[in-house]
């Protein structure tokens, strides 16, 4: 994950709160990834759920996000896009804090789950990361059983 200062490559982060799936996610990607040599690093934040938050108990997460990787990358590959990931802090905030630190993107993509299926961790991520850092942000919702996405627009400033 560690480039150097005059890497001029671009960089695309995509935080994978759901598994990178669905054409729209894929030609998004693609968008955003400008050039051949843009560099296109996935982060699956280790979701866990309250109880498990409170007790400290992460390690179902970790496993669960390591496979969110793996299958991701796969498709991603697939669709001709080529990657590299890791799993990330179980708050997802947190785990796109350290991956910014360290990558400089260009551009974020957050993939996420139907608002129904959301972990409590999800809601208001992607409003509360705009507000965060200063860079393109776009939201594709991702409905990994139905290999389906769709871009959720950004709020219109008032």
């Amino acid at each position: 994950m560690n480039h150097e200062m005059h890497d001029t490559h671009p960089h695309l982060l995509v935080i994978a709160n759901a598994t990178c799936d669905g054409i729209e996610l894929f030609d998004e990607i693609r968008r955003h990834a400008r050039s051949p040599d843009t560099d296109v690093l996935v982060i699956a934040p280790a979701l866990i759920s309250r109880l498990h938050w409170w007790t400290s108990d992460g390690d179902a997460g970790s496993v669960a996000a390591q496979e969110r990787v793996t299958i991701s990358l796969a498709h991603l590959r697939a669709a001709g896009i080529n990657a590299h990931g890791t799993f990330g802090d179980a708050n997802p905030m947190q785990a796109m804090d350290d991956a910014v630190r360290v990558f400089h993107p260009d551009d974020v993509i957050v993939a996420t789950h139907p608002r129904h299926e959301a972990n409590w961790h999800e809601r208001d991520f992607v409003a509360h990361a705009r507000k965060r850092f200063s860079m393109p942000i776009t939201e594709v919702e991702v409905d990994a059983a139905h290999h389906h996405a769709h871009i959720v627009p950004a709020p219109v400033a008032a």
